[in-house]
């Protein structure tokens, strides 16, 4: 259910973004950065885009691979996968490469944000659009709260640091942070969004509901994450900037 909604509620962001952007019918240079399965890149590629994913850990790697080989030939043909860190793209590419970044679920595992971002934001032609996704540290507390675990949820309140659900300890973000921050990189903020403001206390292992109600659920997240208060609380926070 969690990743479910979260793939749901970015891929209709990122779409209201990339139409207001771009000319309709536009084909995009996109790189992921942190591509883990491959989701929101494959179904860009399905859209016509070319993307390049960029991946670091080699068994997640090889997830979009085997997924990739189970795409007709066209949309294989729009796909190049590299195994290589997000905080060298200068590495592998040439500044102003792409319309459009995504880095998603990376900056939590980064103690250091600050260069991946500016180096991200190179790799932007002008005009360009810099995805993120990122944990809410204003929201920390919410999760273990919603538990019961109130002990939990008071340490939240003074720290940018959690334990994941896969037992690793990793590190929140700010939104009045990382707004400074696209300001100085020359991608200020242009649109926020709240990812989960409902849904992030569900165990991993509940199954999904039937249609009509999944329907529902995406569409109150939706709501939720484009409306004060709510978006404030959510778990995740999507920030949209673009390249001057």
């Amino acid at each position: 259910m969690r990743n479910t909604v979260r793939q749901e509620l970015v891929a209709r962001q990122l779409d209201e973004q990339i139409a207001a952007r771009f000319p309709v019918g536009r084909r995009l240079r996109v790189l992921d950065v942190g591509m883990g399965q491959g989701t929101q890149a494959l179904r860009l590629a399905r859209a016509g885009h070319t993307v390049t994913g960029l991946e670091s850990d080699a068994e997640m790697l090889s997830g979009a691979r085997e997924a990739l080989a189970g795409e007709p030939e066209g949309i294989r043909e729009r796909v190049r996968l590299i195994e290589g860190d997000g905080r060298e793209t200068g590495v592998h590419f040439l500044p102003g490469s792409f319309d459009v970044v995504l880095c998603h679920g990376v900056l939590m595992y980064v103690p250091e944000p600050d260069p991946l971002l500016a180096g991200l934001a190179r790799m932007l032609a002008p005009g360009g659009l810099l995805s993120l996704l990122v944990r809410n540290a204003d929201a920390l507390a919410m999760r273990p709260a919603a538990a019961g675990d109130f002990t939990a949820a008071l340490a939240a309140f003074d720290t940018d640091t959690y334990t994941n659900r896969l037992g690793l300890d990793v590190r929140a973000d700010r939104l009045v942070a990382l707004r400074a921050t696209l300001a100085g990189i020359a991608a200020p903020l242009h649109a926020w969004y709240g990812v989960r403001v409902f849904t992030d206390d569900v165990s991993n292992e509940a199954e999904l509901p039937g249609p009509e109600e999944l329907a529902r659920i995406f569409d109150a997240e939706d709501r939720a994450g484009r409306t004060d208060p709510y978006r404030s609380v959510a778990a995740l926070l999507h920030l949209c900037g673009v390249r001057g």
